[in-house]
């Protein structure tokens, strides 16, 4: 179990985010090709993709963990439970932010499987690879449940006219 971590998340104010992006995911394994395609598109928009690759293989892993780990079984879900992923990206000037939402309290769990060859286990091992920082934190007042997001660096407009 995971303890609850903010650390390296940019400050949440609206007024600091230059674009935001977000959209609620069906709750069936199909959302997990539906949540790249979002991404691509919206970070194509943005003119980030020098990120792309790394953003959609932590996007995937971040919505397939939800959809595995923090949905209630398909036969005891409501009609509401059936959008209840959600995955928002945020650009700031110099960073990246994919979080995806659940109606789960229960913390990630990081596998610590050493078998490489595994087909399950390593999604957070991926995420930790890829993204430059991630954490998760519960959600409080009428949200439910807890966000996991993962940061990406972008190179400064000053560093690139160098």
């Amino acid at each position: 179990m995971l303890e609850p971590l903010r650390q390296g998340l940019p400050p949440l104010d609206p007024a600091a985010v230059s674009s935001a992006a977000s959209c609620a995911l069906p709750a069936r394994l199909e959302a997990v090709r539906e949540a790249r395609q979002f991404t691509r598109r919206t970070l194509g928009q943005w003119d980030v993709a020098e990120h792309l690759d790394d953003v959609c293989l932590v996007v995937s892993e971040l919505v397939t963990n939800a959809l595995r780990h923090a949905l209630p079984s398909p036969a005891s879900r409501t009609c509401d439970q059936e959008a209840a992923v959600r995955l928002h990206l945020m650009r700031w000037t110099s960073r990246l932010v994919c979080a995806v939402r659940d109606p789960s309290h229960d913390s990630p769990v990081a596998g610590d499987s050493e078998d490489f060859s595994a087909e399950s286990g390593r999604g957070l091992f991926l995420v930790d690879s890829f993204a430059d920082s991630w954490g998760w934190h519960p959600l409080a007042g009428t949200l439910s449940g807890k966000v996991v997001w993962a940061l990406f660096r972008l190179p400064s407009v000053s560093a690139c006219a160098e």
